[in-house]
């Protein structure tokens, strides 16, 4: 990546109202900057991910004052309305979105960096130490909103698909702006642990996600959490915490956000889908069954991955994690018998899965 003069800065502010080709791909609170990069339709649909896997040597890139941004982007006009998918993680969003680029009327942004930057310093808000004030929040969020909503020709609709722990600022985004709508996919905890453990990274992936989710429960949780020791437990607790999360946006929010679990998705992929699309405003005309998308491994498309080669992977997980599996589901179930909130999450978990089997 190439960081261009100032002037590049001035030429990408100009052209910021009326295009979404210049992107805002980082935000730096400490220097109060944003790095804008220039990117076209193609390269957004190409992408799986809008943080720094996107750069690259010819990238055109320029940082400017945030500031100047926030001015730029109030002369934003004709923006489409920008709705979320939320995700408790490895659960098909990405697939979804994927699916929604299909219809022509969406423009998808998949996990854009500043609304990771946005969640850390969400958490941070009102201590001492703290890079923003509420009112410096809401003011970065109204500019990414804005920003987000430009659109290419025939885009409707505009979908940010959200980093799965990035769905804890769900509740202020969406009390923000009132016209923005949300889906919130998960599955059932027993899948959720084999899918976790039979990821390659899966200890990277749960130690590091470990202290936000464990501070997230901490503070709704009246009894306070046992200690969290193996795999097993750190899927398990990583599970309750965002579906707390999710069962939170889902309660303030009934009618703008749609739960969706990804084993039923898959079961009757265009009934899913059409709900996705009801449920966002858009055309139900689209048909999905024979999706190439399906046959992709959605996050790295030049590889092969299909719902069966999902159930494999699962089994072949539930034999080898089974005892690391066991200890996650008595993690969450001595969690279930120590705490109300807790109890009515995985109660309605065992529900669900009870009815489809």
């Amino acid at each position: 990546m190439s960081v261009q003069a100032p002037s590049l800065g001035n030429a990408f502010l100009a052209r910021l109202a009326h295009s979404p080709d210049v992107y805002p791909q980082k935000l730096d609170l400490v220097r109060e900057a944003v790095l804008l990069v220039l990117l076209n339709a193609n390269a957004y649909r190409d992408a799986s991910f809008l943080d720094d896997r996107i750069l690259g040597p010819l990238t055109q890139a320029a940082w400017v004052p945030a500031g100047r941004l926030v001015e730029a982007s109030r002369l934003t006009g004709n923006t489409r309305p920008v709705h979320f998918i939320f995700h408790t993680g490895h659960v098909g969003s990405t697939l979804v979105s994927r699916l929604l680029d299909e219809t022509g009327a969406v423009l998808s942004l998949r996990e854009p960096l500043p609304l990771r930057t946005l969640a850390e310093a969400y958490d941070e808000l009102g201590r001492p130490d703290a890079l923003l004030s509420q009112a410096h929040f809401e003011i970065l969020v109204a500019m990414l909103m804005r920003l987000w909503g430009r659109g290419y020709e025939g885009t409707r609709s505009c979908v940010v698909k959200a980093t799965s722990s990035a769905g804890r600022v769900a509740v202020p985004l969406l009390a923000a702006n009132p016209g923005a709508r949300a889906i919130y996919m998960n599955v059932r905890p027993e899948t959720y642990l084999a899918t976790l453990l039979g990821g390659e990274n899966s200890h990277i992936d749960l130690r590091g996600h470990a202290p936000e989710r464990m501070r997230r429960l901490q503070h709704c949780s009246a009894a306070g959490l046992a200690p969290v020791l193996s795999l097993g437990e750190l899927a398990a607790m990583s599970w309750l915490a965002e579906s707390w999360t999710q069962r939170e946006a889902m309660r303030r929010f009934p009618d703008r956000v749609l739960g969706l679990d990804f084993d039923e998705f898959l079961a009757a992929v265009a009934a899913g889908m059409h709900r996705v699309l009801g449920h966002f405003g858009l055309p139900r005309d689209a048909s999905f069954d024979c999706s190439p998308a399906l046959a992709r491994y959605s996050k790295a498309p030049e590889y092969a991955y299909t719902p069966e080669v999902r159930a494999e992977v699962l089994r072949d997980s539930r034999r080898h994690n089974r005892e690391e599996i066991s200890k996650g589901m008595k993690w969450l179930e001595a969690r279930a018998q120590a705490e109300q909130t807790f109890a009515e999450i995985v109660k309605d978990a065992s529900v669900e899965e009870a009815k489809r089997h």
